[in-house]
């Protein structure tokens, strides 16, 4: 926590779910984090709750002067740039017999293009910080779901990602990991039918038992990890599983 002090951090998706709750964990270190979001209702609630340590732009990250004036924002904000978190990502489901190809496109552009042009554009930034980048997987790459496919290959192209942009950018200093988070309470669940209401409630603590600890994660515990993977100055390319046991397959 205490190296997270002083650390400027451009966090994707910070309005909400695991953006928000990873938001709330760097400035609770003391780092300087801009977050983002297309809706702005939800990024200004979210930058007033964080605070001047805070900053929130309205931006959708799949547009490329929107990618831009976001890097170049948090680089104003933090006066550099030492962590990129690509956390935005949209849910996309169906039997692959239905999938419509202007969904499947939109998903791909939004879950791997956008973070990838996003890495691209922050590089010089990263340089000059030794700095890191955490791209945001899924368990669904090791546990498959029926229906999932678009969303669990989006999540596989990110993990080649991660691999690939370690080997490409250790030589400038810049670490490149992925997380892979099992169940945790979030609005994308909610998208995909998981909600907050009591019934979709009900349903998403129905999958605990297929977690080997026998519960849902939560928002801080992904943050953690996160954190731990931007300050570990030997780890990159890695893949790690913060999923509670999920991906195991114990049932």
């Amino acid at each position: 926590m205490k190296l997270l002090k002083g650390m400027s951090i451009l966090v994707t998706g910070g309005g909400s779910g695991i953006g928000l709750g990873a938001a709330r964990h760097f400035v609770a270190a003391g780092a300087l984090v801009t977050i983002c979001g297309r809706r702005q209702e939800k990024i200004s609630a979210a930058a007033e709750e964080l605070g001047k340590s805070c900053l929130g732009v309205v931006a959708d990250i799949t547009v490329g002067a929107d990618r831009e004036r976001l890097v170049n924002a948090a680089v104003a904000h933090g006066g550099s740039l030492g962590a990129l978190v690509n956390n935005a990502g949209n849910m996309y489901r169906g039997s692959i017999t239905e999938l419509e190809e202007g969904p499947l496109l939109d998903i791909f552009n939004t879950n791997v293009v956008a973070g990838m042009m996003l890495a691209g554009l922050a590089v010089p930034h990263l340089e000059q910080c030794s700095g890191a980048v955490i791209f945001l997987g899924s368990i669904h790459t090791r546990r498959a779901f029926p229906g999932a496919s678009p969303y669990a290959a989006t999540k596989a192209a990110l993990e080649s990602l991660t691999r690939v942009l370690a080997a490409e950018l250790g030589e400038r200093n810049i670490r490149v990991n992925c997380i892979l988070p099992g169940a945790v309470f979030t609005e994308i669940n909610q998208r995909a039918g998981l909600g907050d209401d009591e019934t979709s409630l009900a349903r998403l603590q129905g999958m605990a038992p297929l977690h080997a600890l026998g519960r849902i994660g939560t928002t801080e515990e992904i943050a953690e990890a996160m954190a731990y993977l931007i300050c570990a100055e030997w780890t990159t390319g890695a893949i790690l599983e913060v999923d509670g046991g999920l991906g195991l397959g114990l049932t």
